[in-house]
């Protein structure tokens, strides 16, 4: 059996600690792209890892719960994942769209409240924004139902189109009401209000969990390193767990464990449910 890695930081050890004593009341929250779905450049062709399900349904009845939290909405993460139906995850709950979308395997049905309506009046707009910035070459806008995104990765220079897009995209998030979420070469415009962070704690609060596992890998995720940081001061152990990547180094300076990428967030959680068995 392959050992557990050691968290660098003493709150991670005890997160892990209190996880591996008392599985039954643990939560385990993970992000999708990046997490556990390597990066591509069409997000439409993303998919979980191969070996994501089988650790999942390996470790999620040993757990309290396991949620997906994720900016895409709940029923296209379901899918790329691959997780209705599956033996062992009958109640993983996904909360898309920041946790604004709750898909559990128990109804396998959403709810939500209704959308925003400056994300349509954005979108509508976005085709001009594109133009006038020089960007629209390369760039490609992604519809996420209650958000719409711009992603730069298949520009001829990504990093510039995306540093060029930060200022007209969050003069036209402002002008209808949004926020501008910057992630992997990627801009989402989206409602305020909601985030991974509000998203894990209410699912803490509301499973009544004793610790806590997180796993990202972008600057999303940050929201809820933050709340597991707020967990922890209120005497509920948690751990920080980074989907490695050379794109993004914050969460690996704020994490417990980096682990390299999709791959090693897997090997991880399956690590982890042999350790429970």
């Amino acid at each position: 059996m392959d050992p557990l890695p050691t968290p660098q930081t003493q709150p991670g050890r005890d997160g892990l600690a209190a996880l591996l004593a008392k599985p039954s009341a643990a939560t385990v929250g993970l992000d999708f792209d990046g997490t556990l779905a390597p990066i591509v450049a069409d997000p439409e062709q993303a998919r979980a890892h191969p070996d994501a399900v089988p650790a999942l349904a390996a470790l999620a009845p040993k757990v309290a719960s396991v949620a997906v939290i994720t900016g895409r909405p709940a029923g296209v993460a379901v899918r790329h994942g691959g997780f209705a139906g599956v033996p062992g995850l009958e109640h993983l709950t996904v909360l898309g769209h920041y946790g604004a979308e709750r898909w559990d395997a128990v109804t396998g049905t959403v709810t939500a409240p209704p959308p925003h309506p400056g994300v349509a009046a954005a979108r509508a707009e976005l085709p001009g924004v594109l133009d006038r910035a020089g960007a629209w070459h390369g760039t490609w806008i992604e519809e996420k139902g209650r958000a719409v995104a711009v992603h730069t990765r298949r520009a001829d220079d990504p990093q510039a189109a995306f540093d060029a897009l930060r200022g007209p995209l969050a003069d036209l998030a402002a002008r209808h009401g949004l926020i501008v979420e910057p992630g992997r070469l990627v801009l989402e415009l989206r409602p305020p209000g909601m985030d991974k962070g509000v998203a894990l704690a209410d699912h803490v609060r509301r499973t009544g969990a004793e610790s806590v596992l997180y796993a990202g890998d972008d600057l999303g995720d940050l929201p809820a390193f933050a709340a597991v940081d707020e967990l922890r001061a209120d005497g509920v152990p948690g751990l920080l767990v980074c989907s490695g990547s050379t794109e993004v180094t914050e969460l690996a300076e704020r994490a417990d464990v980096v682990v390299d990428g999709p791959a090693g967030v897997v090997h991880l959680l399956r690590t982890l449910a042999a350790q429970l068995d």
